[in-house]
């Protein structure tokens, strides 16, 4: 019997996803993936400066460098990239489903949804936030969103080898499937009435996740409505506002200070 298109095209996707590979730059962002036991390294290439930089690293990974000329560095890197000698092509990390990982990771319940955020380097900040302040999780659109790339994983500077970064088909539906697990979901709105210390002592004990929009859209409408509750961070002057990733900075904080 011949397969449902549906069928056919997620085992499509599935091949697709499982031949992608992303190369990683730079001496901290290769040294933290070398580090990793979770990822999965395919190839190394280190200028001969890299490699004694890296050396301990290399050595515990078991991984095998190919030593470059700095002139004729031959990873198919972005001209502008700042890869200091050193690049590693790597797959991407399976955190496994976000229910799971924000029902049993470690820490505080806490995620952190992000609405069509595309800026790697945003995206990399909040991921050193969310590390920091104990998140379980950073969660996506897998279309519309910063993917992973080098320049997300310098931006993170380390945080993208520990804090998981899960992108989703479906941000919705995955925000429907949060809130059935028991967290309450605060959308941060800068014209919503109840500020953000409100929102979070209406919730207090209870597992949190805080959805954040791109820069100038904002929260999608259907984002918007599967949120429990919008709240805003408060301005001293009569305008202000916040770089996204700055935003979630103040959020982790406020969500954990209590």
């Amino acid at each position: 019997m011949r397969k449902p298109a549906w069928v056919i095209e997620k085992e499509r996707a599935r091949r697709t996803a499982a031949a992608e590979t992303v190369w990683l730059f730079g001496l901290h962002a290769v040294a933290d993936a070398l580090a990793n036991p979770r990822r999965c390294k395919l190839r190394l290439v280190l200028t001969r400066n890299a490699a004694d930089r890296l050396a301990g690293a290399v050595a515990a990974s078991g991984l095998v460098p190919e030593i470059v000329e700095p002139r004729s560095f031959p990873a198919p890197l972005d001209p502008g990239s700042v890869h200091q000698g050193a690049a590693l092509e790597v797959r991407p990390l399976d955190w496994g489903p976000a229910s799971e990982v924000c029902a049993t990771g470690p820490g505080r319940a806490l995620a952190v949804l992000l609405d069509r955020v595309t800026d790697p380097h945003n995206v990399g900040a909040i991921l050193r936030s969310a590390e920091v302040f104990g998140a379980r999780a950073v969660i996506a659109p897998r279309h519309h969103s910063a993917p992973e790339t080098g320049a997300l994983a310098k931006a993170a500077s380390g945080a993208l080898e520990r804090q998981p970064y899960i992108r989703v088909t479906n941000l919705a539906e995955t925000m429907e499937t949060l809130k059935a697990t028991g967290y309450r979901l605060i959308g941060l709105d800068g014209a919503a009435a109840a500020t953000l210390a409100e929102g979070l002592a209406e919730v207090a004990g209870r597992p949190v996740a805080l959805v954040l929009g791109a820069e100038g859209p904002g929260l999608r409408a259907r984002t918007r409505e599967t949120c429990d509750r919008l709240v805003r961070i408060p301005a001293a002057g009569a305008f202000g506002s916040l770089n996204v990733s700055n935003a979630a900075a103040v959020a982790l904080y406020a969500a954990t200070a209590g």
